[in-house]
């Protein structure tokens, strides 16, 4: 995954809630530090500046033009390492082994990848069907849907999308695919924007069905929940994990990570015994919002919802 509202390289944007990410981190000037969804390096650059010659920053993404951008500008960095790959793969680049003093993850689609239309993102701009966060891998949503069946497509639109529309739009595309593949973005588009009303709502026809889509092909969901274990694993003691999430079906697992880890399970009132419980994770506030002065430049951050936990010190009991 990449991170969701990177401003392009040099345009002088920040990325998403990019003060509080930072804060967030507490970084230290001999520490090692993750960042999961390099996107145009944004968060990166603002880590490295806090850095000192021992620190570390380990970097991935898995769009190979975000990684093309980190090895141009990071390469030559002895403190940078870069990996191609989802961050569901912490566990297993070596780099990670010595542990981390922090993990940042900022999820979802990057503004450049919506930005250009032959990635297949974005329904405003016509371009081939792809919505692949690393095109090399996987099938691309075109020849997902050019197979799938019906209650498949319908499930995919409902349970990540939650299209309440899911079945009408499959059996639509099913349809349509019968007299001619859907290749392109505004193909797509135009389909579900012909059989779902508009109504009050001032978002596209097609926007929910492109976000289920999208999770689904670049399996990000499946991908965040390995990925946070993975980082609470590498965590140090006192490290911290913050993670920016971009709609509702993200925020629900990272806050249920947090507090599976940082509070007790509520009582059964058949298990009458208290299961002993130590938390391993202590969360840093509640869900962090953009402020009002970020969203007047960056409208995309307004969906942005920042959690951030703290790794505990386990204390091994006496003998």
């Amino acid at each position: 995954m990449t991170g969701g509202g990177h401003g392009p390289t040099g345009s002088g944007h920040l990325p998403v809630m990019y003060a509080q990410a930072l804060e967030a981190l507490c970084v230290q000037g001999g520490g090692t530090y993750l960042d999961g969804t390099f996107g145009r390096g944004g968060h990166a650059r603002g880590v490295l500046q806090q850095l000192g010659d021992q620190g570390r920053l380990l970097l991935m993404d898995k769009d190979p033009d975000a990684i093309a951008v980190a090895e141009r500008e990071f390469g030559t960095d002895a403190r940078v390492s870069i990996f191609h790959g989802s961050f569901a793969q912490i566990a297993q680049w070596d780099a990670t082994a010595s542990g981390l003093d922090g993990v940042l993850l900022d999820l979802g689609v990057s503004s450049p990848q919506l930005d250009v239309a032959e990635r297949g993102f974005s329904f405003g701009k016509d371009g081939p069907l792809d919505m692949r966060m690393d095109p090399g891998s996987g099938e691309s949503a075109a020849q997902w849907l050019a197979h799938a069946d019906e209650r498949e497509i319908a499930d995919v639109l409902w349970r990540y999308g939650e299209e309440r529309m899911s079945r009408r739009i499959a059996r639509a595309i099913v349809a349509r695919r019968d007299e001619q593949p859907l290749v392109r973005t505004a193909q797509l588009a135009d389909l579900i924007a012909s059989v779902v009303p508009r109504g009050k709502e001032k978002i596209h026809p097609a926007t929910r069905s492109f976000q289920g889509i999208r999770i689904f092909i670049n399996r990000e969901l499946a991908d965040l929940e390995t990925g946070l274990d993975a980082a609470y694993a590498r965590l140090k003691p006192g490290g911290r994990l913050a993670v920016i999430s971009f709609h509702s079906l993200e925020d629900r697992i990272v806050k249920q990570f947090i507090a599976l880890h940082s509070k007790a399970p509520a009582g059964n009132r058949r298990m009458p015994v208290e299961q002993d419980f130590t938390p391993t994770l202590r969360a840093i506030g509640g869900a962090g919002k953009a402020d009002d002065a970020e969203l007047a430049v960056n409208p995309r951050a307004r969906s942005a919802v920042l959690r951030v936990a703290e790794k505990l010190a386990v204390v091994p009991e006496a003998a």
